[in-house]
């Protein structure tokens, strides 16, 4: 039997994605409670970041509260997601019949009157600049506080609608972690630094315990469907690019990727037969990524190597400014700034996971997930 393209699958995903975003948008925005899970709390980095780290201090914290981000967003404002409109995680939200991602944990931390911080919607825990390892970034939020975090959401669920009707909301609720770039990027620039292969298995590994424990961790906390993204073709982002001579992608990092993300496949197909009721799906960010830097101009892209909003090679030297140069064909671009993707390739990432093949999701797509009401 001949096999469909990988990017002809891309293609039909894309043109169902236009119309299936729009629906659910509507239906997000005409009825509360359409939504197929309950809720959903989202891990991670500045992959899933919505704007947590705007209300953290210090000048040094990752932002994206300013323009030109979010200049395709709604009322075109700036929330603190790295694009120029949603990132994937909002996308992926759309799909489940929510309007986007959930609200962030600091922007409700406060507000306990509000029915978003009694977790019944979800919150969104992910901090730019983080990583899994608490070393990872400065001034932000490591994921082993974002856990923390959720058990205090977790409590205040329970407080106010009892432990069998939290533990029942939360199984059937999506846990959705998207990190380990910025460990990554950590790794590979320790300066006076040449890591030999063993040094890059030994550190893989480590992360990809670490990872599993708070995956154990959130699952003691009541989670049992994970929704795992993996770590894109990092070393062909636009920064990695403008450092090298002949502006190629950056070879070690690709490799420390893919050696993480097989790692975390593996490790989550272990959890789900030690840990009873744990069901995962592992969405590839990175091989929608290689597809679209592969067949561009089929999936409507005109430049997969430069970013749309930045300055020096590549547009990869510094971060989506208001002084920064900003592309006319948003929409045309896979790279919005100097690491992040546009709202077009987020919008593709997220309908490739949600609804296509083994290929970009294993060993069941997200919506096969959402769709598992054996909880």
């Amino acid at each position: 039997m001949a096999t469909v393209p990988v990017v002809l699958v891309l293609h039909v995903l894309l043109g169902a994605a236009a119309a299936a975003c729009a629906v659910a948008v509507d239906a997000a925005a005409a009825a509360a409670g359409s939504s197929k899970v309950p809720a959903i709390y989202v891990f991670g980095d500045s992959t899933a970041d919505v704007g947590n780290n705007n209300y953290l201090p210090g000048g040094g914290v990752p932002r994206a509260n300013f323009p030109h981000n979010g200049v395709d967003f709604p009322t075109s404002r700036p929330t603190g997601r790295f694009s120029n409109g949603y990132n994937g995680v909002d996308f992926l939200a759309v799909n489940m019949g929510f309007k986007r991602s959930p609200p962030p944990f600091l922007a409700v931390a406060n507000k306990t009157n509000k029915q978003v911080f009694r977790g019944l919607l979800g919150v969104n825990f992910a901090s730019a600049g983080s990583g899994i390892l608490d070393t990872t970034g400065s001034s932000i939020i490591p994921l082993s506080k974002q856990v923390e975090q959720f058990a205090a959401v977790q409590r205040n669920i329970s407080s106010r609608v009892g432990t069998g009707a939290a533990g029942t909301l939360l199984s059937r609720s999506l846990f959705l972690v998207s990190t380990g770039g910025n460990d990554l990027f950590a790794f590979f620039s320790r300066k006076n630094s040449t890591p030999s292969d063993a040094d890059k298995r030994r550190f893989v590994a480590n992360l990809v315990a670490l990872y599993q424990n708070h995956v154990k961790a959130l699952y003691v906390l009541g989670a049992r469907k994970f929704a795992v993204i993996d770590v894109p073709p990092i070393g062909c982002c636009p920064y990695p690019r403008s450092l090298h001579p002949l502006g190629a992608c950056i070879d070690v990092l690709n490799e420390l990727a893919r050696g993480f993300n097989r790692g975390v496949k593996d490790a989550m197909h272990g959890l789900s037969l030690s840990f009873q009721g744990l069901r995962y799906s592992v969405g590839s960010s990175h091989a929608v990524v290689q597809s679209i830097m592969k067949h561009p101009q089929r999936l409507g892209f005109k430049d997969v190597t430069t970013a749309c909003c930045g300055s020096g090679r590549f547009n990869g030297e510094s971060g989506c400014t208001p002084n920064a140069t900003l592309c006319d064909n948003r929409h045309q671009y896979l790279f919005w700034d100097l690491l992040h993707p546009t709202h077009a390739t987020s919008k593709i990432a997220a309908a490739a996971i949600y609804n296509g093949s083994l290929h970009f999701a294993a060993p069941i797509n997200f919506r096969q997930l959402v769709e598992d009401d054996r909880y």
